[in-house]
Order: C-alpha cells, then sequence, then structure tokens
C-alpha cells in the first residue's frame, strides 16, 4: 500500500467533507470562546451542561507550549527609562515594577506568566483583569480563562471585556465582570476571525496545525488498541516436525527456561531440527512511524520551536549560547516582545527607546557557566562593561577602583588620533671616548744611553757616601 496510502486511511476519516446543506461530522470549532465540541455534540451543547474541549496535541504539543511558558517564566522583567546620558535607568518605584515582582497576592511573577504564556499559546488569547488603588494606578492583575472570556464591541466602537474564569477574583466582587480595554491586560496571537471581533481576538497557531495533530493522535490511537489487542512475540521456533501438544509445551519450557528471567542471555540448545525466526517490526510500522516523524516535525514547525530544544535531534550547535540565540531569533525573541509591547500598552507607556519593559533572557544562559564568564571577561576587557558590573551580574560585592570601565592606552577615537602628540624616540647612545694620544716610538739607542746613565749616576752616588 505505502507510505501515501497509510496516510490516506489515517487522514479519511479528518477529512471527509460534507455535501452542501448536510450536517458535517465534527469535531466542531468554537471562534469565539475557543476549543472544540467532538463530533455528535448537540446544537444546544451549553443548555445541557456541555464545556467546549481545549485543543490537545499529545506529549510534542505540550512540550512547545511548556518550553514557551517555562522559559517566558524564567526570565525577569523590569521597568526600564531612557537617561540623559544615552542609557537607560531601571525603574524601581513604578506600579509597573511593582506589578513585574508581584501581581496580586496568591500568584508569584513566575506562576503569572507561565499562565499566561500557556493561555496565549494554547488558545490564542490571555486576559488579565486590571485593579486599581486611590491612586488610579494599575495594583493588581488578575489571570482570566480565555475558554469563557471575549471582547465585545460598543455601538461607537468602544472595546469592552466580559471576563470570566477566576473564582478567587469573582468572589471579591460578587457579579458579573464587564470593564472596558483600559482595565484589561489582553494579550493575543494572531488575528485571523473577520467574522468576529476582528483584530482584537487572536487565534492560535495549532490551528494550522490541527490535521497534524490529527494524525498523530491517529496513529496512537491505532496503535494502542493494535498492542492491546495482539499478541506478538519477539521470536518463534520452528520446526518440519509434526509436534504433539505435550512435546510443544515442554520444547517452550525449556526455551523459557534458558531466555528468560534470571536465565536471560542464556544458549538454549535446540534439537529436532528447530530454527529460531526473530519478528522485528513490519515495514507497516515503519511507514507509521515515519509519517508521526513528519507530523511532530510539522507541529514544531508550527511554534517556531528549534527540534533541538525538544530533544529530537537536528543540526547541533556549537555552545548552549548559540542555541538559545538561534531560538531567540527564530521563535521566543517574538514571544518575549509581544508579552513586552501589551504590557507596555496596558500601563501607557511611552514606548522604545523612551519607556519599556523587557524580559532579561540573561537567565537562559544560567547553566552555561563557561560562555557567561567568557563573555563576561570580554566585555571588561572591550571596556563595556566595568569590572564591578561585572561581578555584580555574578553575584559577588563590588571591589575598589571597579566601578569605571576599562581600555587599553592605544584604543582612542579616529578623530582624536592626530591631536596626540608623537611618542618620544628612543634616547640618542653616548658617544664614544676619544682615543688616547698615540706615543712615539722609543729609539732603542736612547733607552741604552739612558740606562748607562742611571747606572753611572748611581755608581757615583755610592763613591760619594762611601
Amino acid at each position: 500500500m505505502g507510505l501515501r496510502g497509510a496516510v490516506a486511511r489515517i487522514l479519511g476519516p479528518l477529512v471527509a467533507r460534507a455535501a452542501e446543506g448536510q450536517v458535517r461530522p465534527g469535531p466542531y470549532m468554537l471562534p469565539v470562546t475557543g476549543g472544540w465540541l467532538p463530533a455528535g455534540s448537540p446544537w444546544n451543547w451549553w443548555q445541557l451542561g456541555q464545556n467546549p474541549l481545549g485543543i490537545a496535541g499529545g506529549a510534542l504539543v505540550e512540550a512547545c507550549i511548556s518550553a514557551y511558558a517555562q522559559t517566558v517564566a524564567m526570565c525577569p522583567g523590569d521597568h526600564w527609562r531612557a537617561n540623559n546620558k544615552g542609557g537607560r535607568t531601571r525603574v524601581t518605584n513604578s506600579a509597573l515594577a511593582r506589578i513585574l515582582r508581584y501581581p496580586n497576592a496568591y500568584q508569584s511573577i513566575s506562576d503569572f506568566m507561565l499562565n499566561m504564556t500557556r493561555s496565549l499559546y494554547g488558545e490564542g488569547n490571555a486576559y488579565a483583569l486590571c485593579l486599581r488603588n486611590s491612586r488610579f494606578e494599575i495594583d493588581e492583575l488578575h489571570m482570566m480563562d480565555p475558554r469563557l472570556s471575549k471582547p465585545q464591541l460598543a455601538y461607537d466602537g468602544s472595546v469592552f471585556y466580559q471576563l470570566a474564569g477566576n473564582q478567587v477574583i469573582e468572589r471579591q466582587i460578587q457579579g458579573p465582570i464587564l470593564v472596558p480595554q483600559r482595565d484589561v491586560l489582553h494579550i493575543r496571537l494572531n488575528a485571523n476571525r473577520p467574522k468576529y471581533p476582528w483584530p482584537i481576538l487572536g487565534e492560535t497557531p495549532l490551528v494550522a496545525a490541527l490535521l497534524d495533530m490529527g494524525v498523530s493522535e491517529s496513529i496512537l490511537r491505532q496503535q494502542m488498541q493494535f498492542y492491546a489487542n495482539e499478541a506478538r512475540p519477539s521470536a518463534v521456533l520452528s520446526t518440519d516436525l509434526v509436534l504433539d501438544k505435550d512435546q510443544v509445551s515442554a520444547l517452550r519450557d525449556r526455551w523459557d527456561e534458558q531466555s528468560r528471567g534470571l536465565q536471560s542471555g542464556g544458549t538454549p540448545i535446540l534439537t529436532a531440527g528447530l530454527k529460531v525466526q526473530p519478528w522485528g517490526a513490519s515495514a507497516k510500522d515503519a511507514q507509521l512511524a515515519d509519517v508521526m516523524k513528519i507530523s511532530e516535525q510539522h507541529i514544531a514547525m508550527v511554534f517556531r520551536m528549534p527540534l533541538q530544544i525538544l530533544g529530537l535531534g537536528g543540526t547541533t550547535f556549537s555552545s548552549t549560547e548559540a542555541l538559545m540565540q538561534f531560538w531567540i531569533a527564530t521563535g521566543l525573541g517574538f514571544c518575549l516582545n509581544h508579552i513586552e509591547e501589551s504590557f507596555g500598552v496596558t500601563f501607557a507607556l511611552d514606548g522604545q527607546p523612551a519607556e519599556y519593559v523587557e524580559f532579561s533572557t540573561d537567565a537562559l544562559l544560567r547553566s552555561a557557566f563557561k560562555d557567561r564568564i567568557e563573555a563576561l571577561a570580554r566585555g571588561v576587557q572591550g571596556g563595556i562593561y566595568s569590572p564591578n558590573e561585572a561581578r555584580n551580574s555574578e553575584g559577588f560585592d563590588k571591589v575598589p577602583f571597579g566601578d569605571s570601565p576599562r581600555v587599553q592606552q592605544q584604543m582612542v577615537p579616529l578623530e582624536a588620533a592626530g591631536a596626540i602628540p608623537a611618542a618620544p624616540g628612543p634616547p640618542a647612545p653616548p658617544a664614544a671616548p676619544a682615543a688616547p694620544p698615540l706615543q712615539p716610538k722609543a729609539d732603542p739607542d736612547a733607552i741604552k744611553r739612558s740606562a748607562r746613565s742611571i747606572v753611572a749616576r748611581a755608581a757615583a752616588i755610592r763613591r760619594h757616601y762611601g
């Protein structure tokens, strides 16, 4: 039948289309509230107490959503404002700075961002109710259920939100929650629903992978039923002889005795023409495995998720930093920036580069100690960081004279190079000492005469005193 036939057999029930005017078999997508209704659900499902099912795609979909949610929860957020020195200053006394540490009384910021990101990628929308204090500052954020919340449009185009699904805040407010847009943190993905409040209603990327999710789920369900109903041995003993029931049982017992339990790996001795035939995987099973692998790659592609992050192989990277930078460039960077801009709109920030929110990705290299230290060392040597800034990023105390960046002496701007005086040359070597005057060459005869004169004078002196 081949690979194409296997795919057609699996996808047949999923892509079957009803004729014009006929009821389609389902499942049915609910664009406004999100989720799906199983096939055969009644048209008044809400009156019968049925709830729509969330989009489920198995282990790979959970791995992709969890990777984004857990990574965003790891990245601490800060409120930044540009200063008059060309840099930026961390704001620590604003309402946004407090929210980025403690969003409400019953959730940490990690818990809040984890579940907000899960709602964003699982349902396409993430909602949070903003409660204000007496100064009209946002003092609390309360996450709402995206399947029970939705935006609504007034007659003049004003946007309001009907929120539900958070039992903690619902018991405090005691009534339906219908608030204007300024009091809702709404993070949404692609707006692909033109028949509904467009473009303020997002859609999960899982919609693009529904067919692949259906393939994976159908294969898994089929294989579960197959292996549950089939008894497939690992090997078969065959012979041309005709054996009775007792002989077959005796041979099976002898084989099990040498190959199972504590005797696993033994050496059975076969007689009576017995032959061992291993029972391997069939070509059909291999084709289904290939189809499932392709479906998983398509799901990861929809999420812009590198397969290396999920542990599914692919081209290896030279370091953890290279892998993280690749993911930031492909999918994670958009996710963080999208959430940052949504916070900025809700808190009425001026935006980049004057005032903005930033979730730091430095935490992604927390386990890559070597890469982190090498980057800090090069930053200090290049004059980007001061020694104390590098030490503080690793949790170490400041040291004296370490607050200023340092560079080598030859690192000067090009426009200042002409004004720098030339370095003095080496000192001139000292002059060589003058040669002593040449002595005239001695005359041998004069030397003899002088010697005789000295001897004669000495003899005269002896005689005089003698």
